[in-house]
């Protein structure tokens, strides 16, 4: 996701790209991640939970081959949904995997998988440039597929370790309600919608960032190329102790709001200094922001914890994370037309303010450890008979 954004200029040496084409660009993993949340858990029940992962990580291992081999824009767009549907695949299938395997460890568990997410989120992001300018931008976003190579084999020896490999993830509902009716029902849970509406804003900066924070930068702060890479790498790997902390966090208090609550507060006084001090101190703006995105791991983990079984998990995952990335595939987007219409990045910047609010009306929904299959439970004992 975030080697395409530092080396842009490079790109579009041999490929005509213009700020529309970038903005796209910026889309396409929310889009990806979020069509996955719809085909994924399908996949996962028809096919069984590790050939799904299995077949995502071949396409990440494809992905970028095509990528780096790209001569035309509509070639780099191909090569990039195919590494990120893979991506997106994993995205929702890896919650349910820790709640199959690790039942009694999801915090910890969470909180590893999430920190390899942060570096190599992060790593992409600061070797980008080097790489591009001593071995060509081709292979700076063409060698990252040697690390899905490396999963596949991984994914491949936990296949053939699992007695029932084409077993899809079950579970018996603990609440009385058949497991399937409430798959079928999670998008009425007010929990489910706050999860997703965290994950949301998330995603909306996120993305955002992924696709424009260099450009932001060197406008509003005058940082150089190679600085404004830098502090995307700062962005990113600000990401790796709060995936190490917060789902641990999570695991042992009852109450998650006033860590969303903490998380907005960051996003408001980072973009707040973005607007009206920039180039005072860019890597602490930077910072803050970075740290409100906190509410992702915590998505992730709430995923597990505020359900009960696995296959309501995968359910939860693909509603929260196609809801999260849809809507996030909306930042970048509306970030370039924002800048196209007024030649600035303010209203860009008052628009990601205003993820901090939503976020915030989440957390109070959050303020109780209820589950999907209690609120769904409680909503159908509400329901009058007929």
């Amino acid at each position: 996701v975030t080697t395409i954004s530092p080396i842009i200029d490079s790109i579009s040496r041999d490929i005509r790209l213009g700020e529309v084409g970038i903005g796209v660009l910026g889309m396409l993993a929310p889009i990806a991640f979020a069509l996955s949340g719809i085909l994924a858990p399908a996949v996962a029940r028809r096919v069984g939970l590790e050939n799904a992962l299995l077949l995502a990580c071949v396409a990440m291992a494809v992905g970028p081959a095509v990528r780096a081999a790209s001569t035309t824009y509509a070639a780099l767009v191909i090569g990039s949904l195919i590494a990120l549907a893979g991506m997106g695949v994993g995205n929702i299938l890896l919650p349910p995997a820790v709640k199959k395997y690790f039942p009694d460890r999801v915090g910890l568990v969470t909180a590893a998988y999430a920190t390899a997410l942060s570096l190599s989120t992060a790593i992409p992001a600061l070797l980008a440039a080097p790489m591009a300018f001593a071995l060509g931008w081709r292979f700076s976003v063409g060698v990252w597929g040697a690390i899905a190579t490396s999963a596949l084999v991984a994914w491949i020896i936990v296949r053939r370790k699992t007695r029932s490999a084409h077993a899809g993830v079950t579970g018996d509902d603990a609440v009385g309600l058949p497991v399937m009716r409430v798959v079928g029902q999670v998008w009425h849970s007010r929990v489910a919608w706050a999860i997703a509406l965290i994950f949301a804003s998330a995603a909306i900066n996120a993305y955002t960032a992924f696709a424009w924070l260099p450009s932001i930068l060197r406008e509003v702060a005058g940082v150089s190329q190679a600085g404004a890479g830098s502090l995307l790498a700062l962005f990113a790997i600000v990401g790796l102790p709060l995936a190490i902390v917060i789902p641990g966090i999570a695991v042992r208090v009852h109450n998650v709001a006033p860590l969303v609550w903490a998380a907005a507060a960051c996003l408001v006084v980072g973009y707040s200094g973005l607007m009206i001090a920039p180039a005072l101190a860019p890597w602490l703006w930077v910072l803050l922001v970075s740290v409100g995105t906190l509410m992702f791991p915590l998505a992730l983990v709430l995923i597990n914890l505020r359900t009960r079984t696995p296959t309501v998990s995968t359910s939860l995952s693909g509603f929260v994370q196609g809801f999260g990335y849809g809507i996030g595939a909306l930042g970048p987007l509306i970030a370039g037309i924002l800048y196209s219409a007024t030649g600035a990045w303010t209203a860009t910047l008052w628009f990601l303010l205003g993820t901090a609010a939503a976020a915030s009306v989440a957390g109070m929904i959050l303020t109780r450890g209820v589950t999907v299959e209690d609120d769904l439970a409680r909503r159908q004992d509400r329901t009058p008979a007929r």
